[in-house]
């Protein structure tokens, strides 16, 4: 069911009825740029805390525009779910002056993928929903209790009393300067006229006015005419302009400003629009499923509801306060049992994987009013279509999980404790040894032993860097920028011979571990490990070696089409250069010729690695806990 602005108001109620009736909601979105740093911004070995700061500081002045929300309702008779899927069109439309004017970025590759996707941009800026977060609605209310306040204290007689006026700026009224003096004696009297005009119009419309002479207007105009009531409009122009009405009596005065202070409160509660059905979210304290969700977690919480925190532990604790429990089904999908029947996590593949043995799909229908994505229909990226879809995969896993577990019914809910384990952990993406974030508790801390640290001349290019650890095995390199890079060594017992070989200090280079760099940039690297699983035993993964392309859906147009695209790290040769590291070749205009001389003892290694070898993933039972994090 697709809603705008238009019918918000008109199908709250049914929103809030589906949310509440709910087993679990899946939700999506799409925005208006991921990366303002662009593609190599994030690291494969960034820590927790510095893919937060670096997500938080470059996507956040992007917009969320289009949210999905699908409830699915568990219908105990027939073990089958009902689906309830929504498509809201979201922007942030300032409905006063003193409301909030939103400044935001877009990303010429995201829009350029929305439009290809078919999304009506025409819709969103007509008809697209707006919303307020919970403090800028608290300030505004304020500002309206306050100018209702000032409009009854304006009103009374004391106000023009001289010695019944409170002393101070603005509190009793304003000495009308001499060249404004002209205008109010015009508009005085063509008020003068109007009301002496018995049978005529009701209404005057005044000339359109600066916020000063309308306030001289009120107080003037309420000094010497009791029988009008004033209310300032908006026109098309957006010009501003007095209205004045005829009143018969102090009565129907009062009136008709409760009727303008009741029409301000409701024009308030349309602009808190949108952000009502995530406080709906919010207080249902239901599961909430998303795929590849950590954008959108952070977007609907900033957007929303808080300001996000500088401080990782912060924002645990704020996700956990707004949305207390999250699953995403791509670290689902990437973990074990799943792990080995799911070879592909983009959304599409994953879908049609779900389809086939060994799982059986689950059991969703949808009523005839939210018929919109039917079986023969495929929205991908409708943020609508895309938390359906999230959704029904999610019930498809959970019900695999529980046919391996033994579980006696057909249909695992969302509340079951065979899916705790996978709770409250949103997956990284581009981080191969820190499979996800942990908003429960600690974050994994993996070895990273095998890592080094290599700042170098800016002249050098990849080829110079695979020839340096040439006798070392395949490596992978992430540039950081032009003079600097992460090597990670596919052979990881060759770290303490890559040490010794290279790590003494050289001319033209340094080389430090991983840790020794992080001790060095004030970061500690012990921070202990925590692997205890909770009750039933924890699902978790090994370490996977392979780089996820740009953050979630919007890719360049060479990219896979879900944007979400895994691929897995190959080793790099001489000649070819690892996926991780395309971003720092491009900025420094890198040309593939060797500028290194040789330094490296000829070391009697063996250089052939195996696909097998180089994963060096850990065979790891259903429900284990992997001993290697």
């Amino acid at each position: 069911m697709e809603i705008v602005k238009s019918n918000f108001t008109e199908k709250l109620d049914e929103i809030a009825e589906a949310i509440s009736q709910a087993s679990f909601l899946a939700i999506d979105g799409e925005f208006t740029g991921l990366d303002k740093q662009g593609y190599g911004h994030t690291n494969p070995f960034d820590t927790p805390e510095e893919r937060y700061m670096k997500l938080r500081e470059s996507s956040l002045d992007f917009l969320l525009i289009q949210f999905g929300l699908c409830t699915f309702r568990l219908k105990e008779d027939t073990q089958s779910y009902e689906a309830r899927p929504f498509n809201f069109y979201i922007f942030p439309r300032p409905y006063t002056r003193q409301a909030p004017d939103r400044r935001f970025l877009c990303q010429s590759s995201s829009m350029d993928f929305l439009v290809q996707q078919g999304f009506d941009f025409n819709k969103l800026f007509r008809e697209g929903i707006p919303y307020l977060t919970q403090m800028q609605e608290d300030v505004m209310r304020d500002s309206l209790t306050q100018k209702h306040e000032a409009f009854a204290k304006f009103s009374s007689p004391a106000f023009f009393s001289p010695v019944g006026g409170e002393i101070g700026p603005g509190k009793g009224p304003i000495l009308i300067p001499d060249e404004q003096k002209e205008f109010i004696d015009n508009t005085c009297e063509k008020i003068s006229k109007f009301l002496e005009d018995s049978d005529g119009p009701k209404v005057l419309q005044l000339d359109p006015c600066n916020g000063f002479q309308r306030k001289l207007l009120y107080q003037t105009v309420r000094t010497k005419f009791s029988a009008v009531h004033l209310e300032t409009k908006t026109g098309d122009k957006k010009e501003r302009f007095i209205v004045v009405t005829k009143v018969s009596s102090d009565e129907e005065l009062k009136k008709k400003e409760k009727d303008k202070q009741n029409a301000e409160l409701m024009e308030l509660e349309e602009a808190v629009g949108f952000a009502k059905v995530i406080k709906l979210i919010k207080e249902s304290g239901k599961t909430v499923v998303g795929h590849n969700m950590m954008l959108d977690v952070m977007h609907v919480v900033n957007q929303f509801l808080h300001p996000l925190p500088q401080e990782l532990a912060e924002f645990k604790e704020l996700v956990r306060c707004c949305l207390p429990r999250l699953i995403d089904t791509k670290h689902m999908a990437s973990t074990h049992p799943l792990k080995e029947v799911i070879p592909n996590t983009v959304l599409a593949n994953m879908q049609q994987t779900l389809e086939k043995e060994p799982f059986t799909p689950a059991k969703v229908e949808l009523p005839e009013e939210y018929s919109r994505y039917g079986e023969a229909t495929e929205r991908y990226h409708e943020a609508g279509y895309d938390a359906y879809v999230t959704g029904c995969m999610f019930a498809t896993m959970a019900n695999y999980i529980g046919r391996n577990e033994g579980n006696p019914k057909p249909v695992v809910e969302a509340s079951s404790s065979l899916l705790e384990p996978f709770l409250n952990k949103l997956f990284m993406m581009r981080i191969a040894d820190i499979p996800y974030l942990n908003l429960a508790g600690l974050d994994l801390q993996p070895s990273r032993d095998h890592v080094f640290h290599l700042s170098f001349p800016k002249e050098w290019k990849s080829s110079d860097i695979n020839n340096l650890f040439g006798a070392f095995g395949n490596i992978h390199i992430s540039w950081i920028n032009d003079t600097s890079v992460f090597v990670a060594l596919y052979k990881k017992d060759n770290a303490e011979a890559v040490l010794k070989a290279l790590g003494e200090t050289r001319t033209l280079y340094q080389l430090v571990p991983y840790k020794v760099y992080r001790s060095s940039q004030g970061e500690s690297s012990t921070v202990p490990v925590v692997c205890s699983p909770p009750a039933p035993p924890s699902i978790t993964s090994p370490p996977e070696h392979r780089t996820p392309r740009p953050l979630k859906r919007h890719a360049p147009p060479d990219d896979d089409v879900d944007g979400d695209t895994e691929e897995v790290l190959q080793p790099v040769g001489k000649k070819l250069r690892s996926a991780g590291d395309t971003g720092g070749t491009k900025a420094a205009g890198k040309e593939e010729e060797s500028k290194i001389p040789e330094v490296v003892p000829q070391l009697q290694l063996d250089n052939k690695t195996s696909s097998s070898e180089a994963a060096e993933a850990d065979s790891t039972g259903m429900f284990a806990v992997p001993s290697n994090w």
